[in-house]
């Protein structure tokens, strides 16, 4: 989603994507932001904080009408339904985060 928004290709690709991962964590309840993780990403939990922020309000406030087709694909059990996953509360995020 975020290959379509302009405001996030100033990232870092790595730092995208190990934000990527622990909202991921986050949303599925599968743990936090592991030294392990930290060790071999190279960033801290801290570091990924506003970034995660700015992907779950991407995924709460997206247009419906863009990006069909991906949304239809992704919404296939093959791909365990990740499309239909609701995105996190952002104040219930912003509390976990607190917590990491």
């Amino acid at each position: 989603m975020t290959l379509q928004e302009y405001d996030y290709a100033r990232e870092s690709p790595s730092k995208l994507a190990a934000s990527c991962l622990l909202l991921a964590l986050t949303m599925k309840n599968l743990g936090g932001w592991t030294p392990t993780l930290e060790y071999y990403s190279g960033y801290c939990s801290q570091d990924l904080h506003p970034l995660v922020k700015r992907l779950n309000f991407l995924l709460t406030y997206q247009p419906r009408d863009k990006l069909k087709a991906v949304r239809t694909k992704y919404s296939h059990r093959v791909f365990f339904e990740v499309a239909k996953v609701t995105p996190m509360d952002m104040l219930k995020l912003e509390e976990i985060l607190k917590s990491c």
